[in-house]
């Protein structure tokens, strides 16, 4: 007897359940949503409190201004959507915080390759800091700018994941070819009409020849990403740098090997 495969379930605790699965429902994902391709569970941080008001967060130790998120109150939410549901203990467990580790392309294929994540979306001043370490949260952030909390950022993660699932997206290589794939921007795109406002589509794309065109796409992407992009750049050439031999060094009277070469 073979047993139904899983499909990739996000979990996310919000104080605002109410948004999801907004953009979520809608197009690429919200279709596979309706399918079945994935799972989506908002789950409300307030459950987890123990007070009649329902408090989730507490003013700064040291002081400052703005609240904080309760080590305790997140720690239970965390814990009550572990047990609440057959999800492996060893699941991804991510914080959208702007001081985390940009979010990848490579990061986000990982993610999508595995059961879905648990996401807590953060509010206020942050999280106390003795619950992400307790939890094992990997703090990710989607760039260098500040958001009002971490909803839109897990719904930004979590298109980015659901679009690589297997069923998703109508063509697989539409995927392949995407900004970030192998380290570059994407080319640039046209489609008719052939002529908009004196601007022509580029000859060499109605040539029908896939090599050229191939090429062409190539050096757009590698041209976009140097001017775009540098940091992308340079870390594609160091990839693809050939490795340097060093030269072996002898003694006087020492003969070198065979096979030595000076780089």
């Amino acid at each position: 007897m073979t047993s139904t495969p899983k499909i990739w379930h996000a979990t996310v605790l919000t104080l605002f359940p109410e948004m999801f699965p907004g953009p979520l429902g809608v197009s690429l994902a919200g279709k596979a949503l309706a399918l079945g391709l994935w799972a989506l569970e908002a789950r409300d941080i307030r459950d987890s409190a123990t007070d009649r008001h329902r408090s989730v967060d507490d003013t700064p130790a040291g002081g400052g201004p703005g609240m904080v998120l309760r080590a305790d109150v997140l720690a239970a939410a965390i814990d009550a959507a572990d047990s609440a549901q057959d999800r492996p203990k060893d699941r991804p467990r991510l914080l959208m915080s702007p001081r985390g580790r940009p979010l990848t392309q490579s990061r986000v294929a990982e993610l999508a390759a595995g059961s879905g994540p648990m996401i807590v979306c953060g509010r206020f001043e942050g999280v106390d800091q003795r619950l992400i370490e307790a939890r094992g949260l990997e703090e990710v952030s989607l760039g260098d700018y500040v958001l009002s909390g971490g909803e839109i950022a897990a719904m930004a993660l979590i298109d980015a994941c659901v679009r690589l699932l297997p069923g998703v997206m109508g063509k697989l290589a539409s995927g392949a070819d995407e900004s970030f794939s192998d380290g570059l921007l994407e080319y640039p795109q046209y489609t008719r009409p052939q002529d908009f406002e004196g601007r022509p589509i580029p000859e060499i794309l109605l040539s029908g020849d896939h090599a050229r065109v191939a090429a062409w796409r190539l050096a757009e992407a590698e041209a976009l990403t140097r001017a775009r992009r540098p940091d992308l750049w340079a870390a594609r050439q160091a990839q693809t740098r050939p490795v340097q031999t060093r030269p072996v060094q002898t003694r006087p009277g020492q003969k070198r090997p065979k096979n030595a070469t000076d780089g």
